[in-house]
């Protein structure tokens, strides 16, 4: 009784990758593989390690503006400080309301308040402060050793995020710019390709379609 013959089972891909890396170096004795198909798959090796190189800068300059950025955000929480601003008088409801498109749905206003920073040296001026703010309402307030009001310093969490999102833009962008060129290079490769095989049927085809010798013949 015959034997029903097997399917050939794929290659691993640990095989497949061999493979490919033989044929880009020319390492592997194909005599069916044309100079193009090396280059194919030269191309994709550039590719794949252009595309592990632009992962590592990627991270490394998160990693570094990571590190860039910290020291200065640990001077800032240490040179800054945290005082209560009480708002000197009832916000202007009216003047501030706005409309759906502009900040009548801003859940912080802008008011007069005063505080007292350094120790005994008192300070007026204008904070943020919830909408529902009235007079007396106590709202905290970052300042410089001044007593001017000042954005609150950045900490870990906050820069760990902006240098992840940074890195993650830098290496969508390389990885676009990495696509790109391998499809142009792929597409210069499949005209070639075309080219060639234009090239050889309009000098096979006579002979194998027999119009040669009846050209002979003729």
């Amino acid at each position: 009784m015959p034997s029903t013959p097997r399917s050939a089972r794929p290659a691993s891909l640990p095989r497949r990758t061999g493979r490919q890396l033989r044929r880009a170096f020319g390492t592997r004795h194909e005599p069916l593989v044309r100079p193009l198909d090396r280059a194919r798959a030269r191309a994709w090796l550039l590719a794949i390690v252009g595309g592990l190189v632009a992962v590592a800068v990627s991270v490394l300059g998160a990693l570094l503006l990571y590190r860039s950025t910290a020291p200065q955000a640990a001077d800032d929480r240490v040179r800054l400080h945290r005082v209560n601003a009480v708002v000197a008088a009832l916000p202007d409801h009216g003047a501030v309301t706005g409309s759906r498109f502009t900040d009548g749905y801003n859940s912080r206003i802008e008011v007069p308040a005063a505080w007292n920073y350094p120790a005994g040296t008192a300070h007026t001026g204008t904070v943020e402060a919830p909408r529902t703010a009235v007079a007396g309402t106590v709202v905290p307030i970052w300042v410089d050793p001044a007593g001017t009001p000042t954005a609150p310093p950045a900490n870990r969490a906050s820069l760990a995020v902006s240098a992840a999102c940074t890195g993650a833009g830098a290496l969508l962008a390389l990885l676009a710019v990495l696509t790109l060129a391998l499809r142009l290079r792929l597409h210069s490769l499949d005209r070639r390709a075309e080219t060639a095989w234009t090239t050889s049927w309009a000098r096979l085809e006579p002979l194998w379609s027999g119009r040669a010798g009846h050209r002979r013949e003729d």
